[in-house]
């Protein structure tokens, strides 16, 4: 047998052949420096201080899976929502929009339309586009359905899955707000077709009790003030509901069944970038954890919940170092506004307070212009790309939509987000500075730049009587030296006009 010789090939031309090594000695260079598309979680609590955890400085409440994630992420000192309340910064977080420019993005009753509009781009809408499985759990409060609000018999629509989430299992509004059930992907869960539900914020429906009206009945926990309408689980709630029996949920179970939802949307989706967006309700009230943490923290139902919070935290970390996709994980811990103590509910938050400080050297709290009302706790970790800290970048979470988008290729569509902006490298440790300048809700406005806090003179009273907060509420311009005074107690307007007219200046034009 003759066996034919190869064809001499023709020699390469030496660029070629440079360039061929070359690419074979950068491929893995390269391939090292672009990790995989990281899944994203991001922790919402609703209503924490920026004391109310130890990675903060609280010596009275231990929140080790908190502290993990301050612990092996960048923990910033200067992190804030957008507003003192809860709608209006959820809206911003998802919208890039600060909530003021937007009419009727108050704090919603429970059976508000849906405030975003489904036409436009929202945070996990471009995380959709770029690949990733997204998912809520947990508290929305951005309203349900069309103009003429949810119909809870059926399919809801418009909501979450209408904006950007493929999943999800949520609570309508707040605990505190009928209709007290939790809806999956639009529709009530556990719901009897034979036993509507019937909801109302205006006037009675039904004949179920009120705490106004049948205060024997009020078994879990009594209104301090407000919170005397229709009672569900033995608490009297915000609103008037009737049927959905065998959907309602026992509050003390609540912390379980969100962390139950949220592993198992981790499992589900371990094997493709997820984005999950995890919406604890605690410390909001009624603040009513399960037995098991009740008298753990020696500081009342409001210690107790923290705890609670922070043991589901503790679950959906453990469940990403079990499915080893911590390395891998963009973990974000913040809540959406600052700490109210007394906020409806007879449940010893005052009496129980001791040394504990759950705004921390802040002032005011929850509804406040005041620091406390809107710099909150706020931490990033994703252990494969940053190294843990701490940084002083000013950093807001009207943020997030910009940067997030940039991290995973996407473009925010010309004209939308109008205030979110790029501050990745912040986010991620490797920019000290962050923004400029901050704007701070809570009914008027106030403007941080650097140093400096100005807060836009105002009418109304001082403080709010029923949460003993300070509002912040002046008519003449405030101005704070925050690295001299963090706690605002001293207003040097007077001493400084050139800096008080420059800022509103700045505000103004904001604004517009």
């Amino acid at each position: 047998m003759i066996v034919p010789r190869p064809r001499a090939q023709a020699p390469r031309p030496i660029f070629q052949v440079v360039c061929l090594l070359a690419a074979l000695w950068l491929a893995p260079l390269a391939h090292a420096q672009t990790p995989p598309r990281p899944n994203i979680v991001l922790i919402y609590m609703d209503d924490l201080g920026y004391g109310d955890t130890s990675a903060y400085g609280s010596t009275t409440i231990r929140t080790p899976n908190m502290d993990r994630i301050a612990r092996e992420g960048v923990r910033f000192t200067s992190g804030y929502a957008t507003s003192a309340t809860c709608t209006p910064s959820r809206f911003s977080l998802l919208t890039g929009k600060y909530a003021w420019r937007q009419q009727g993005t108050g704090v919603l009753p429970g059976n508000a339309s849906l405030i975003i509009d489904p036409a436009r781009p929202t945070l996990p809408s471009l995380l959709q586009k770029a690949g990733y499985r997204t998912g809520i759990v947990g508290k929305w409060h951005l309203g349900l359905g069309g103009p003429a609000g949810p119909d809870w018999n059926s399919r809801i629509t418009p909501g979450p899955n209408e904006i950007g989430f493929a999943y999800s299992f949520i609570m309508a509004a707040t605990g505190d707000r009928v209709p007290t059930v939790y809806v999956e992907n639009g529709r009530v869960v556990g719901l009897d077709p034979t036993d509507p539900i019937r909801v109302d914020y205006e006037k009675p429906v039904g004949d179920w009790p009120t705490g106004k009206a049948n205060p024997e009945l009020l078994t879990t926990q009594r209104p301090s003030h407000g919170h005397d309408q229709t009672i569900v689980n033995g608490v009297s709630r915000i609103g008037y509901m009737t049927g959905g029996k065998a959907a309602l949920w026992r509050d003390q179970d609540m912390g379980d069944t969100f962390t139950r939802k949220a592993i198992s949307y981790i499992e589900q989706h371990q094997r493709e970038p997820f984005f999950l967006f995890f919406a604890t309700h605690e410390p909001h009230v009624p603040r009513v954890p399960h037995e098991r943490f009740a008298g753990t923290s020696g500081m009342g139902p409001r210690g107790d919940a923290i705890l609670q919070a922070d043991w589901s935290i503790g679950q959906v970390l453990e469940t990403l170092d079990r499915l080893k996709l911590t390395d891998n994980t963009l973990v974000i811990f913040t809540s959406d506004n600052g700490p109210v103590v007394d906020d409806g509910y007879v449940d010893q938050a005052v009496e129980k307070l001791g040394a504990h400080r759950p705004a921390g050297p802040l002032r005011g709290g929850k509804y406040s212009r005041f620091e406390a009302g809107t710099r909150v706790p706020f931490v990033v970790r994703w252990p494969s790309r940053m190294k843990p800290g701490v940084s002083q970048a000013l950093v807001s979470q009207v943020d997030l939509l910009a940067s997030l988008a940039a991290l995973t290729g996407q473009a925010v569509p010309s004209g939308e987000a109008p205030d979110s902006r790029n501050q990745l490298a912040a986010l991620l440790g490797e920019d000290a500075t962050g923004r400029d300048h901050v704007v701070e809700h809570a009914g008027a406005l106030a403007l941080r730049e650097g140093r400096w806090k100005y807060i836009e003179p105002t009418r109304g009273p001082r403080m709010s009587v029923p949460t003993n907060t300070e509002l912040a509420n002046d008519p003449s311009p405030q101005l704070y030296d925050l690295e001299r005074d963090l706690g605002e107690t001293t207003n040097v307007a007077a001493t400084h006009p050139e800096i008080v007219k420059a800022m509103a200046d700045r505000l103004a034009a904001i604004r517009r």
